[in-house]
């Protein structure tokens, strides 16, 4: 501290901190260099923490902290809100970021049909271009690094024939930058993801009538060149039937060995004590008996279906059309009621049952979860459909259409499926894959959908949910601060990143967003001048932060803290032989 700076009383200070404005960190840093050198007292930093943060007294202070005193300056000092460089490569709307595994690269999806490398150094650079208009695609839109960063996957918009859209996956080799393989994504906001070192997920839709069709996600060998009638290079993993015009999108893997050993446990109200018995959990009630009540739902997939009288499945189909043929149907159905009732009826008799005991995956088993977004009721993307992925399917040796299914097995139904009551609009995993985030508009509340092809009027205001992937159940009351103005008819994807310690967001008000994930506190927000689309954590180092925008813009952002080490590296002038090179000259 500067020796001529006056030394302020505890109780001064105290009363200084709960004027100021949280998000202004060097108003903070200024007061808190003066108190760490005069106030070392527990209880005044507890109570500073609780009023000027205004955190909950019930919450617990954070499991890694050693005091209050450290924890308030974790909080000022290591959160990436400083602005240090803007990237200006691209020239049209910045989409997504990704980083690699180690660090050492990230990847940049734009509206102007690049994916572009950078080396993340001390100053970050470009080090790669890869423009895919050649290939007849529109944009990219997202893009993986796969776990040992040799391989990075980029999914795009295609441009058919006729100028129709659809999606296209390619994978680029990081040893020279070359284009390996190109496999067809149908929705392109099914987006794609790796299973595993070598192998992808894509997606394929069938329509079967006006509403319903069928989605069939694909397990595809990144290497598509390979020439042996004994080994494929793509298998059928999974199809799954959708109802009232919704699809599969934004496919997600999570990794369910790395559950019992989190990097932040986020019980200290112990919501994770009881399991859930319920495969669905609706967000629209605010009555914490409602949601403890298991809600009857047989099959997760599925809704019940009125009347059904005891028949069984197989008759199902059968005796629906003898009602409407003398008439026992009231009241009379529109089109598009009569074809969900038929494809619901059809499905009953046709699903592979779900895999049983969900949660009682195994700590060591190499099983993963496929995680995608999904809906019964609308065509916008309400529900989370989790899919089982044993080990036997994580490789596409075998039959290019996967197992043999017996007659009554033509479709796979989900494992689990979260409710949301509103629009998915982003998804993200904690490092650990234990807890999912979701990015949602909430619905009215007690809204009714009577035709799927317009659904509710979208909530401005984001919700960002957390949810424990071990116990299926939701955690921690949503986090909130971002906006969105999008219609739900044109309302695109907003992705969010999780780390350590923080979870960040994009917004379309201009920001990105930071909350500290054991508080639930929003610490800051960055500022760009048009949408901010993606956003991500250094996966090494997580006090340095990427923001993506519609401005065409990518900022960095860092810690204060790495700021100061930051400046204390670069070589300093020498002012003595400064000084003598002047009086030479003169």
């Amino acid at each position: 501290m500067d020796a001529g700076c006056p030394r302020l009383p505890d109780t001064v200070l105290f009363e200084i901190f709960l004027y100021l404005d949280h998000t202004d960190v060097l108003s903070v840093g200024l007061v808190c260099q003066q108190w760490r050198a005069v106030a070392r007292d527990e209880f005044l930093w507890k109570e500073l923490f609780y009023r000027y943060y205004r955190v909950s007294r019930d919450v617990p202070r954070h499991p890694g902290a050693v005091s209050w005193y450290d924890e308030f300056q974790r909080l000022y000092d290591t959160i990436p809100c400083v602005e240090v460089q803007a990237l200006k490569e691209h020239n049209d709307q910045v989409l997504h970021l990704s980083f690699s595994h180690s660090g050492c690269l990230f990847a940049s999806c734009s509206k102007d049909c690049t994916v572009k490398i950078w080396s993340n150094e001390l100053d970050i650079s470009l080090q790669h271009s890869s423009n895919m208009r050649p290939y007849n695609w529109s944009y990219t839109q997202f893009s993986q690094f796969n776990s040992d960063d040799s391989l990075l996957l980029v999914s795009g918009v295609f441009v058919g024939p006729h100028n129709s859209s659809s999606g296209e996956i390619a994978v680029i080799s990081m040893e020279n930058f070359t284009l390996l393989s190109r496999v067809r994504n149908k929705p392109y906001d099914v987006f794609g993801c790796w299973l595993n070192e070598t192998n992808l997920i894509s997606g394929n839709l069938h329509r079967i009538g006006r509403i319903t069709s069928c989605s069939v996600l694909w397990l595809n060998n990144a290497f598509q060149g390979i020439e042996s009638e004994n080994v494929n290079v793509v298998k059928r993993l999974f199809k799954i039937q959708n109802l009232n015009a919704s699809t599969i999108r934004t496919v997600m893997v999570a990794d369910c060995s790395r559950y019992d050993s989190p990097d932040l446990l986020l019980d200290y109200e112990e919501q994770l004590a009881a399991s859930s018995t319920c495969p669905v959990f609706d967000l629209s009630s605010d009555s914490e008996e409602e949601e403890a009540k298991p809600k009857p739902s047989p099959e997760p997939a599925v809704q019940e279906l009125p009347d059904a009288g005891g028949v069984p499945a197989e008759h199902g189909l059968q005796q629906f059309f003898d009602d409407i043929m003398e008439g026992r149907v009231r009241p009379a159905m529109t089109e598009t009621e009569l074809e969900t009732k038929v494809a619901e009826l059809f499905v009953r008799n046709r699903t592979k049952p779900p895999e049983p005991n969900l949660l009682s995956t195994d700590s060591n088993s190499k099983t993963k979860y496929l995680i995608f977004t999904t809906g019964c009721l609308t065509y916008s993307p309400h529900q989370i459909g989790i899919k089982r992925i044993l080990p036997h399917q994580m490789t596409t040796a075998g039959p290019v259409l996967g197992e043999e299914r017996r007659s009554d097995e033509f479709f796979d139904s989900l494992d689990h499926v979260i409710d949301i009551h509103g629009h998915i609009i982003g998804m993200g995993l904690s490092p650990d894959h234990r807890y999912l985030y979701v990015n949602s508009r909430a619905w009215p509340r007690d809204c009714v959908i009577s035709d799927p092809m317009q659904p509710p009027p979208i909530a401005e205001e984001i919700d960002l949910h957390v949810f424990d992937l071990k116990t299926m159940k939701e955690v921690k009351r949503a986090l909130r601060a971002h906006r969105a103005y999008t219609p739900n008819e044109e309302c695109f994807f907003i992705f969010l990143d999780v780390s350590k310690d923080f979870v960040a967001s994009g917004a379309e008000d201009r920001h990105g967003y930071i909350w500290d994930r054991h508080y639930n506190i929003c610490l800051a927000k960055l500022q760009h001048d048009n949408v901010v689309n993606s956003v991500a954590f250094s996966p090494v180092e997580q006090e340095l932060l990427l923001t993506a925008s519609d401005d065409t813009t990518i900022k960095v952002w860092r810690s204060p803290r790495a700021v100061r080490i930051r400046q204390a590296r670069r070589p300093r002038p020498r002012k003595l032989l400064f000084s003598w090179l002047m009086n030479q000259k003169s």
